[in-house]
C-alpha cells in the first residue's frame, strides 16, 4: 500500500463544501449543533482550530473525553471559504528555505489572519503515522468570515467518535473502519501556497 506523501491535505469534501472538526464544551458544542451557528458565548477574539482529520481531532480531544472538548461537530464549510484561508495563511513555524529570514516570517505570521500547522496524523489506536495532518488556525478576519459566511451545517458527532472508540477499544478495528468518515486527496498542493513545513 502506497503511503501518502508527507504533506496532503485528506478530507471529507463535496464540490461545493469541505467537512472540519472541532470539539468543543456542551454549553458551546450542543447549542451550535442545534442551530447551526455559534452561540454568543462562542469567543471571536481567540485563535480557534479548524481540522479536516477526524482521527486527528479524536488523538486531540481524548474520543470526547477531554475537559472542554466533550462534543465533537462536524462542520460543513464552503471550498471557497477553506481555500481562502489557505491562501491567507501563514505556517505556524519557521521554514529555512521557505521564509527569507525569521524577522520576515514573524512579520507574515502577525499579519495573516490564519495560519498552518502540520501534526502527525493518527491511526485508529491515535498512534502517529509518518504522513502529517493539517490544522488550519482561524483568527481576526478568518474567524469571523468562518462564524458568519462559511458554515453550511454543523453535526454533533459526538456519538459517532464513542462508538468507533468502543470498536477500537474491543479489538473489532474493521468495524470501528467502517464507520470512519470517507476522508480522501483535497484537489490542492500545500506546496502551491507555500505552506509545506517539515
Amino acid at each position: 500500500m502506497t503511503q501518502p506523501p508527507k504533506h496532503q491535505i485528506r478530507a471529507s469534501y463535496t464540490d461545493r463544501t469541505i467537512t472540519v472538526y472541532q470539539a468543543y464544551s456542551p454549553v458551546i458544542g450542543l447549542a451550535a449543533a442545534r442551530d447551526g451557528r455559534f452561540p454568543a458565548a462562542w469567543k471571536r477574539d481567540r485563535m480557534t482550530w479548524i481540522k479536516p482529520s477526524f482521527l486527528w481531532m479524536m488523538y486531540r480531544c481524548g474520543w470526547g473525553s477531554k475537559e472542554g472538548q466533550e462534543t465533537v461537530l462536524a462542520v460543513e464549510i464552503t471550498r471557497d471559504g477553506f481555500e481562502w484561508t489557505l491562501r491567507h495563511a501563514c505556517l505556524s513555524h519557521y521554514e529555512h528555505g521557505l521564509h527569507p529570514d525569521h524577522a520576515t516570517w514573524r512579520r507574515q505570521l502577525r499579519q495573516a489572519p490564519a495560519r498552518v500547522q502540520w501534526d502527525p496524523e493518527r491511526d485508529l489506536h491515535l498512534r502517529p503515522l509518518p504522513h502529517r495532518s493539517l490544522q488550519l488556525g482561524l483568527a481576526g478576519e478568518a474567524a469571523r468570515l468562518y462564524a458568519d459566511e462559511w458554515i453550511v451545517s454543523m453535526t454533533d458527532v459526538t456519538s459517532l467518535a464513542r462508538t468507533v472508540h468502543a470498536h477500537v477499544r474491543d479489538g473489532a478495528l474493521e468495524a470501528a473502519r467502517r464507520l470512519l468518515p470517507h476522508e480522501r486527496p483535497y484537489p490542492v498542493d500545500p506546496a502551491t501556497f507555500g505552506l509545506s513545513g517539515r
